[in-house]
Parts: C-alpha cells; structure tokens; sequence
C-alpha cells in the first residue's frame, strides 16, 4: 500500500495564521467528519487551542451510523469536551448551532455584561480540509459568505462571517498535520476526501476502501455493487474493482476494465452516503495517551 502523506505549503502559512489569531476568539468550534472523527482530528490543535474555550461538531452525522455517533459524543464530553450531532439538511441546524456556540462563550459574555458591555462573540472554525466547515458557515449565515468545494484545500484565507448581531464566525483552512503516522487513519481521512485524489493513487485507495466497507457492511455494499459477489478473493483491492466494473458495465474495448473510473464513482458514492450509513471509527479504536 502507498504511504498517504499529503502537506502542502499553504497549510504551514495557515497554521501561522491561526496561532497570530488566536488572540481575537473566544470559542473553537472544531467540526470533524462524523464516519471518522478520530482520523479527522489533528494532533497540532491540543497545543494550540489549549487556553480556549473549544466545542466540537460531529457533522455528516446522517451519513455515518446512528448508534456510533451517540457512543463518540459520549466518549468526548466524558474527556470535557461539548459535542453537538450536525446535519446540515435538518430545519433547526442553524438554530440549534448557534445555540451550542453561544452556550460554550456564555460565561464570556456574562463577564462582559457584567462590566455593562455588549460585546460579540467571536468563533473560530477550524478542521481538517473536506469536513464542511464553511458549508457549516453559510448555514448560519443564511447565505453562501464562504467559499466551499468539494476538494480539500478551497478557503485559503480567514474570513469573517457575522452570524448575528452578537456573533461572529471566523472561517479558516483546513489544516493537516505535517506527517500522517498512523496509516489506518490515513486511510479513513483519504476515503473522506480529505486528501486530493490526485496527489494519490485513486484505484489503491478506492480498492482498499471497498476491502474496508465489505468487513463493515457486506449487505449494503453487494446491494449498490451487485456483481461483488462473485468475488472470491474479497481482500484484493484489484479483483474488488474488476467486481465492481462488472456491476456498472465498466469495459473498456478488448474486455479492458476501467478501474480508474469505477475507482472515483465508489469514492464519489461512499462520500454521498450513497452505499451505506457506517463509520469507519468506534471509541474503543481510540489510544488514550
């Protein structure tokens, strides 16, 4: 399996930026992929944010399991940290969002109050690349003041979003590690998109996911990919993409398979929800230091 590293230069000016804005925010909010918020959360934060009031945000938590999602929001607020379940598409989001933001920085502002001052809020956004952070932003917002993408590496610069009279968001760039050590976290980070596709090789990682999903969720995966199951040797990133150009007609002229296309369409279709709600990460998989 290929190594899975990925640190572009820009993320070592955005780290920077961070540590010189730290001195404006009053509350973190750390939004991590909910299918995997273990991999999606970067070591370099403990030391940054150590002195701030942080919460966290378990987002896509409609495209991971249900069940899963209760045991990590357990799990982190047993270890002090706020925990909020975000799904983007539900009518009170953005309420209940601001509601958990404004509840971490309560004690702030009632400092300020009682001084006889009004003053805002101000939030700080951060994560990794991919995990919806300024989706998040134009939620509360009410209208699209962030840009997003569906590639790691769209919002380069801070941005400042008033949410409300008394709120104010600032967005950042995803921000990566500078070496990803444990390759199984890797993994689970590249299967989010949380690392360019083509910085990596799509087909190994496609492959491996497939591998991956077949231990978690064989149902749901020969449901969507019908001709897997005649694979014999379900641990063979290859044979697992031949079986899933079969079930697409993927063939090229001269019985070739297009691997490389049914490589993106099972990473496309994983990162919709479209194959099954799982999560590639439970509590017990987490090494306490």
């Amino acid at each position: 399996m290929q190594t899975i590293n990925w640190y572009p230069g820009h993320m070592t000016k955005a780290k920077r930026m961070l540590e010189e804005d730290l001195k404006l925010i009053d509350v973190v909010v750390e939004i991590v992929d909910a299918r995997a918020p273990l991999a999606c959360r970067n070591p370099d934060f403990e030391a940054l944010f150590k002195n701030k009031i942080r919460v966290m945000l378990l987002n896509k938590a409609d495209l991971s399991s249900a069940a899963v999602n209760k045991r990590w929001a357990e799990y982190f607020r047993s270890r002090g940290i706020a925990v909020m379940e975000y799904v983007s598409i539900n009518s009170n989001a953005r309420k209940n969002a601001i509601a958990f933001i404004e509840k971490a920085g309560e004690a702030v502002l009632k400092k300020y109050r009682d001084k006889g001052v009004a003053k805002t809020l101000r939030a700080m956004v951060v994560g990794i690349p991919n995990v919806g952070k300024s989706t998040f932003i134009n939620k509360l917002a009410g209208v699209a003041k962030a840009q997003v993408g569906d590639k790691p590496g769209v919002t380069r610069g801070k941005q400042w979003v008033r949410i409300s009279p008394y709120l104010e968001i600032m967005d950042t760039p995803g921000l990566l590690w500078g070496k990803l050590d444990d390759q199984e976290l890797a993994k689970h980070i590249a299967y989010i998109g949380s690392i360019r596709d083509d910085v990596m090789n799509v087909e190994e990682i496609a492959g491996l996911l497939l591998c991956d999903l077949d231990a978690i969720c064989p149902r749901e995966l020969a449901e969507r990919y019908k001709k897997l199951s005649a694979v014999e040797d379900r641990t063979s990133v290859e044979a697992m993409l031949e079986g899933v150009c079969r079930s697409r007609g993927f063939i090229l002229s001269g019985g070739v398979f297009d691997t490389e296309r049914a490589a993106r369409i099972v990473l496309d279709e994983f990162r919709a929800g479209k194959i099954a709600k799982i999560s590639l990460e439970k509590p017990e998989d987490a090494h306490e230091e």
